[in-house]
């Protein structure tokens, strides 16, 4: 069945998180390199990623450390220069190709906001936040078929974890595509459940052509 609904992940399948992660590193008082060492074995575990700040700083308040990282300026949220270089020639792309295109992670309902303002002909953004539920839940999945208004065999589901994108998309009968970028994706693209990914990248420039051939 060829695919007609293209759905991509946010964080480091569009957006290069690493000026966020940052920002908690500078607000929680701790090196970056310390922060970002730890990110990886978190992903390398599968690890929810809050688990990270737990760790550096047991017992804080993140929403209000959230709020002073904000306060003092070194994170307001995604920028246009966050995306990576490759996010919106594949949205144009996927777009032109004649593919439903939609975007939908598990992100702050704000980050809706600032993927609606990009110049890129999205058909469906949403978020977990606005959704009321999370990746790898089977809910967020029949949320993306809903949105897409095809059946989930006629879906390419996109991202770079192996746990939270690929096993749940591939469960819901998408065709799941995993972006071996980040700490996630590069971590757990040996994972033997990788294998399940009907498709394997590393750039999303190759995205477009992957899925034609399938049509």
């Amino acid at each position: 069945m060829p695919v007609r609904a293209v759905f991509l992940d946010v964080g480091e399948t569009l957006v290069d998180e690493t000026r966020d992660w940052e920002a908690w590193a500078d607000v929680l008082g701790v090196p970056r390199f310390t922060l970002l060492g730890m990110l990886g074995g978190v992903a390398a575990r599968g690890e929810h990623h809050r688990t990270v700040l737990e760790r550096l700083a047991p017992g804080v308040d993140l929403a209000a450390a959230d709020a002073e990282r904000r306060a003092r300026g070194l994170f307001g949220g995604y920028r246009p220069d966050d995306l990576y270089p490759d996010a919106l020639p594949c949205l144009h792309a996927l777009h032109a190709a004649g593919f439903r295109v939609g975007i939908a992670g598990n992100q702050p309902a704000e980050v809706e906001a600032f993927l609606r303002e990009l110049d890129a002909p999205v058909d469906v953004v949403a978020s977990s936040a606005s959704w009321g539920v999370e990746k790898p839940s089977p809910e967020f999945f029949l949320r993306i078929a809903m949105a897409a208004r095809v059946t989930p065999a006629e879906i390419a589901y996109v991202g770079d974890r192996v746990d939270n994108d690929v096993v749940p998309a591939a469960t819901a009968g998408m065709i799941a595509v995993h972006l071996r970028r980040g700490p996630w994706g590069h971590l757990q693209a040996d994972w033997p459940a990788a294998d399940i990914a009907a498709i394997r990248l590393r750039t999303l420039g190759d995205l477009p052509a992957a899925l034609l051939a399938r049509s």
